[in-house]
């Protein structure tokens, strides 16, 4: 095994060289020789998860393994482009979720572009477009008239017209991405800017097309991490929450009132911090959360219930080991992170408010 590349993955109170070796070898270690990356071995692999570990074995320089695990997608993508929503960590991934969910399935357009700014590697990018096209495709036969994406289809094909304010702002940032190889390729997609616009206007705009899960603190940074939300809008509805879901020197609330912080969502908040310019609150977020760091592995736990002390459940993931990986790395200025979640050269689409 090579020893990954971690100077930029180096923030203090957080990780030394050492321990980000020692996390990268940790998802390697869980990654299979066909390219999956489960949450942990005999658990399930979903493709959201896979596609974000993914991201961070690129960010410390393991770009073979990385792309091994966008040839697993490209073997794995159903007929319409789509994926199914978990499959058993096994020799033949047996599906256990034969539900596809949207915000799964989109998401491969932004790893397949952080992989690209990655490497530079066109002929990757050639190979995965096809994949990227069919999977945008899929996404926006469930986008409903006022621009929110239906946020699954059961197994029998039958769609949810309910949209999820988080996966639809996953979605956005995907479209963003997505849009970003197609002008990279030259093949304008002038329907994905109307489909990105009109989604980006009922994030902002439209609170009301989506179900209430104002509990989750997903639902609280999503619509800025997916880049629908920024400036003076974001400012506000970080500052109007932080309160709810932010335990000082734990990490963030997966859900209010319940006593629990989880490694994922503390460490795509400090990423959301990050691309807000808040680089000081997100290092102290980043650090509050070492306490979930397993020693042994390099693994984190996923999550801590701080009313009794107890580590719960008792899983290290890779998803959340990616997740902190990426955050850090924006941090450090690598520089594919910081395109793919800054945004500053992504395609914006269609002006958001000029839609009805």
């Amino acid at each position: 095994m090579t020893t990954p590349r971690t100077e930029h993955l180096v923030l203090p109170g957080v990780l030394t060289a050492e321990q980000a070796a020692a996390t990268v070898r940790g998802i390697l270690a869980v990654q299979r020789e066909d390219g999956g990356i489960p949450w942990f071995r005999g658990h399930h692999l979903d493709p959201w998860d896979h596609t974000e570990a993914a991201m961070a074995l690129d960010a410390a320089g393991e770009h073979a393994a990385a792309e091994r695990a966008y040839g697993w997608l490209a073997t794995h993508q159903n007929e319409d482009g789509s994926w199914y929503a978990a499959y058993a960590d096994g020799a033949h991934d047996d599906v256990t979720d034969r539900a596809r969910e949207s915000n799964f399935v989109a998401y491969i357009a932004v790893g397949v572009w952080h992989h690209y700014l990655s490497t530079g590697d066109d002929t990757f990018l050639d190979r995965m477009w096809p994949c990227v096209y069919a999977a945008v495709e899929w996404v926006l036969r469930l986008q409903r008239p006022g621009g929110q994406i239906g946020w699954r289809r059961e197994d029998d094909g039958t769609p949810t017209d309910d949209a999820l304010l988080t996966g639809s702002s996953s979605i956005h940032h995907a479209l963003r991405c997505a849009l970003a190889i197609a002008e990279q390729r030259e093949e304008p997609q002038p329907d994905w800017e109307l489909a990105l616009g009109a989604l980006r206007h009922a994030i902002r705009r439209h609170p009301e097309r989506f179900l209430d899960k104002d509990r989750y603190s997903m639902d609280w940074y999503y619509p800025i991490l997916g880049g629908a939300l920024t400036g003076p809008e974001a400012k506000s509805r970080m500052e109007e929450s932080w309160d709810r879901f932010v335990v000082p020197g734990l990490g963030v609330r997966c859900v209010v009132p319940n006593p629990w912080v989880t490694g994922g969502e503390s460490s795509e908040l400090a990423l959301t911090l990050w691309v807000m310019g808040e680089s000081d609150r997100a290092l102290e977020i980043l650090q509050s959360i070492q306490h979930l760091r397993d020693t042994e592995s390099g693994l984190y736990w996923t999550g801590y219930v701080f009313d009794d002390g107890t580590v719960w459940p008792r899983e290290l993931t890779t998803w959340t080991a990616g997740s902190l990986l990426l955050a850090v790395a924006a941090l450090g200025g690598h520089e594919a992170t910081c395109a793919v979640f800054g945004g500053e050269y992504l395609p914006t689409g269609l002006d958001p408010d000029c839609c009805a």
